[in-house]
């Protein structure tokens, strides 16, 4: 390692999704079943908002807490979905990954300890550790299920946070109503702060979205644009929390992202007043295409949210298996990317229907051989 590069930098690797895309440029004509970002444009009313922002001239920095008409329009829609909620805030940060980064710089310690399933977005591990936190996975294999029995037998003195994504990526699992108050009630009960990735709330298909806020209104949500409207590089997400956590995200907010580009937050106030059921219908039905193909060659949990689906490979290694998958032209990502486990591999259903067709094809010979 080169003499210059800080303990923290070589703590981890770079994301292995990254690896497969590399493989991927070497393809032509790919059965693309690797991306985590929808497969439709951005609404086209988004983006005349965005180009009449950057035409009128709102090209500068924004506020540090954005734009204030957006602020305000969530703020409104935060406070309609949890009333009693008396000291809560929120700001724009430069999407849900700019609002983990601040969470945890603002709340993390060395030696803190923060605990979140495996199976687990790339981010959580790598991020614990660039702030000197100590990871804490917990095993939720074969179903994927959020146990707070599980978690409670995980808290020790030095457990600063208890960290969620319902629905989850890779797994696309939902966690139920019960799941989500008792782990809420226990964070509150032992004073532990519990940070709430809610990306994927509004891609939920069998039942409403549930969010442990409603049991908890200490819990730091944080959620955007990215995924709901296909605004992966338009880098707006926002944060709501108790004011005193929310000040200090701010804070550190004005000394790093300074502030989500502000042509993108006038596209995202626009965005709010689109309606978006029939793209969540749409996937709805990408998602049981996926399951009525493979679920009987293949160990899969049905996703009840995302548009991610976690099977189980059908040799010892997922990521042998998904190097024999790349070598005949479908992309999928290996599961040990996402957990301590090499069993699994994720597929992600955003995608048109021929291409989920022709994978479903490759899958199903693949599970026979």
């Amino acid at each position: 390692m080169h003499p210059w590069i800080s303990q923290r930098a070589g703590s981890f690797d770079s994301s292995g999704i990254r690896k497969v895309f590399d493989l991927a440029a070497q393809l032509t004509d790919p059965i693309n079943l690797s991306i985590g970002q929808p497969d439709f444009d951005v609404p086209r009313e988004v983006k005349a908002a965005a180009i009449e922002a950057i035409e009128s001239g709102k090209n500068a920095y924004s506020p540090t807490q954005g734009i204030a008409p957006l602020r305000e329009a969530l703020k409104k829609e935060v406070s309609a979905k949890f009333p009693h909620h008396g000291d809560r805030d929120l700001f724009i940060s430069s999407g849900t990954s700019g609002g983990l980064v601040l969470s945890m710089l603002s709340m993390i310690n060395a030696g803190d300890e923060v605990i979140y399933l495996d199976p687990f977005f790339v981010m959580y591990p790598a991020l614990v550790r660039m702030c000197g936190g100590v990871t804490v996975p917990i095993d939720s294999y074969p179903d994927f299920r959020l146990d707070a029995d599980k978690i409670a037998a995980a808290i020790t003195p030095r457990t600063k946070m208890i960290l969620m994504n319902s629905p989850a990526n890779p797994t696309g699992v939902t966690a139920s109503r019960s799941a989500l108050k008792a782990v809420a009630e226990l964070a509150a009960d032992k004073n532990i702060a519990l940070v709430s990735d809610e990306i994927y709330s509004r891609f939920h298909y069998d039942e409403e979205f549930v969010s442990p806020a409603e049991f908890n209104d200490q819990t730091i949500v944080i959620d955007g644009f990215s995924k709901s409207h296909a605004m992966t590089g338009w880098r707006v997400g926002y944060v709501h929390g108790p004011s005193e956590i929310i000040a200090a995200m701010l804070k550190l907010q004005q000394y790093s992202f300074v502030c989500a580009p502000q042509p993108s937050q006038w596209g995202a106030l626009r965005a709010m007043e689109i309606q978006l059921q029939g793209h969540i219908d749409d996937y709805r039905r990408k998602r049981d295409l996926i399951m009525d193909g493979l679920s009987d060659r293949y160990e899969i949990t049905k996703p009840g949210g995302a548009f991610y689906v976690f099977p189980k490979a059908p040799i010892a290694s997922g990521a042998a298996f998904v190097e024999e998958a790349i070598s005949r032209g479908l992309l999928i990502i290996p599961g040990n990317i996402f957990s301590d486990r090499d069993t699994h591999f994720r597929i992600s259903f955003a995608a048109p229907d021929e291409t989920l067709h022709r994978g479903i094809e490759l899958l199903r010979e693949m599970a026979k051989r």
